[in-house]
């Protein structure tokens, strides 16, 4: 059943198992929610083995509340925090998808005592920088500096992604690739082969960036973005059980 934290004036949704530890927190990608396959999956996974587990829309997300547009990196990444603090118990095992990669890794940075693995699964680590802004042209950079926003076409929705001036310059606060990013605990990233929107060489970039003691990449031939098929949904489970 769906509840809400109130926080800083924002009303974040969340579904929450109670169970054993150390409960898994799934963390969502930019315009997803908490309904998606991936985290139902787990969800289920959750229920089916006692384990604590905890999903949740960010602010202008799914049932939370807020403009999409008005969010960046930097809120979503105090969302997170803030569910992780006030709902789950002792250390956690995020499970960043795309987006939610990057949140994860904001919150390692942030509170490693509270984390107990890392998984993600195509992460986005910087793309605000490296993809949008990196791949803008004159032409949309002016717009966007104009306008304040830009509309971009979207291989996920009929709906285009509007880019925000304030999301760019937010996430230059947010990044995680420039500076040292010590993960030390169990981590798994996973990533598809034929991943149009977060490419293989990310993945490798973020592997070969972070430190840490216990840290794997798996890449799966043919898995795209989504990576919600019966095989990569248990390759997920597989490493969540794993760290």
């Amino acid at each position: 059943m769906t509840r809400f934290l109130l926080h800083e004036r924002r009303r974040l949704a969340y579904d929450r198992i109670e169970g054993e530890g150390p409960g898994v927190v799934f963390l969502g990608g930019f315009r997803s929610d908490k309904e998606g396959t991936k985290a139902l999956h787990l969800e289920q996974w959750a229920q089916d083995s006692g384990r604590a587990f905890l999903r949740f829309d960010y602010s202008g997300h799914g049932e939370s509340s807020g403009d999409f547009l008005d969010g960046t990196i930097g809120d979503w990444a105090e969302d997170a925090a803030a569910i992780v603090n006030a709902l789950a118990d002792g250390p956690q095992i995020l499970v960043g998808s795309s987006m939610g990669g990057w949140i994860s890794l904001l919150l390692a940075r942030r509170m490693p005592d509270r984390i107990a693995g890392l998984v993600t699964i195509a992460a986005a680590p910087d793309f605000t920088e490296d993809g949008y802004w990196a791949e803008f042209d004159e032409g949309q950079k002016a717009v966007l500096e104009a306008e304040g926003q830009i509309a971009l076409p979207s291989d996920y929705s009929d709906e285009p992604y509007v880019i925000t001036k304030r999301l760019i310059e937010d996430g230059r606060r947010n990044l995680v690739l420039r500076d040292p990013l010590p993960l030390p605990f169990p981590v798994r990233f996973l990533q598809g082969t034929e991943d149009e929107a977060v490419s293989v060489s990310t993945a490798l970039r973020l592997l070969e960036h972070a430190d840490g003691p216990d840290m794997r990449l798996t890449l799966v031939k043919g898995a795209d973005h989504r990576f919600s098929d019966s095989s990569c949904l248990a390759l997920m489970r597989q490493v969540v059980e794993e760290v």
